[in-house]
């Protein structure tokens, strides 16, 4: 199996965005701040075994409700869209509501990791990528976020306020025109199939 530098870079790129850990590190250190210590181990290992099972399993769940990957990849390129307009425009569309418990577990991992938009991108992905190229990609994300978290406190030191304010808005920008090509190349697969 050959592995697709560009592929990996893409799936990587894209994923970064949208679990965008950076943008993240204000809520971990008000988390850390409260006596909710985030444990960087567990949040990641966590996230990369969802985001692998996620990623194997997901094709199963699709043919389940009979919806192809086509389908699918139009969906989640309107759910990048929105988390693209989220980080643009500074305003919130989902809304960070789940249950109480451990702090590593929610909101850590779920949502701000491993969350339905970053699920959705992963499948979504697929119709773009190989799934080699995703899991390298899934890796690569799981070590900076480890590496974020581990060192939450010196990242937000090093990028300031502002830059982590820049790169939210950089990145932003960056998913939003992914959104608009997973969009359209999947239109015109699926235009293709219907024909």
């Amino acid at each position: 199996m050959d592995l697709n530098i560009k592929e990996i870079f893409t799936a990587f790129m894209v994923l970064f965005a949208v679990i965008d850990i950076t943008g993240s590190t204000p809520i971990i250190i008000g988390l850390n701040s409260s006596g909710k210590k985030v444990s960087a181990e567990k949040a990641a290992g966590i996230s990369l075994i969802i985001f692998i099972m996620f990623l194997f399993a997901g094709d199963g769940l699709l043919k389940l409700f009979n919806i192809d990957i086509s389908s699918f990849a139009l969906a989640g390129a309107l759910v990048l869209f929105v988390l693209a307009v989220e980080m643009t425009f500074n305003i919130e569309i989902f809304r960070n509501d789940g249950p109480e418990g451990s702090a590593t577990i929610i909101p850590v991992i779920f949502p701000l990791i491993a969350g339905a938009g970053a699920l959705a991108t992963t499948l979504t992905l697929k119709a773009e990528c190989s799934v080699l190229s995703i899991i390298i990609a899934i890796i690569f994300n799981m070590i900076v976020v480890y590496i974020v978290l581990k060192n939450v406190y010196l990242v937000e030191r090093v990028l300031g306020k502002g830059g982590v304010y820049i790169l939210r808005k950089f990145f932003g920008i960056i998913l939003l025109a992914m959104s608009v090509k997973i969009f359209t190349s999947n239109l015109n697969t699926l235009l293709e199939s219907l024909r």
